[in-house]
C-alpha cells in the first residue's frame, strides 16, 4: 500500500465529505432563512423587529472583523 491509497488523519473518508456545491447550497440556504426570520420579525413586531435584529449584527460583524484580522 502506497502513500496514496491511504487518508491521512485530518481527512474525512470520501463518502462523509461533502461537495463544494452542497456547501455553498447551505450556506445559502442559511442566509435565506435568516432572511426570512428577519423580515417575519419586521412584519411581527415592526420598526423594532427591524432595528433590533441590524443592531445585533452590528457586533456580529465587528468580532468577524477582529477574527479575519488575526488570520
Amino acid at each position: 500500500m502506497d502513500q496514496s491509497e491511504t487518508s491521512g488523519p485530518d481527512e474525512a473518508p470520501p463518502n462523509k465529505r461533502l461537495s463544494d456545491n452542497m456547501v455553498a447550497f447551505l450556506i445559502l440556504a442559511a442566509v435565506v432563512v435568516l432572511l426570512a426570520l428577519w423580515a417575519a420579525s419586521t412584519i411581527i413586531w415592526g420598526i423594532p423587529g427591524l432595528y433590533i435584529p441590524a443592531l445585533a449584527l452590528v457586533l456580529v460583524s465587528w468580532v468577524a472583523l477582529i477574527v479575519i484580522s488575526f488570520g
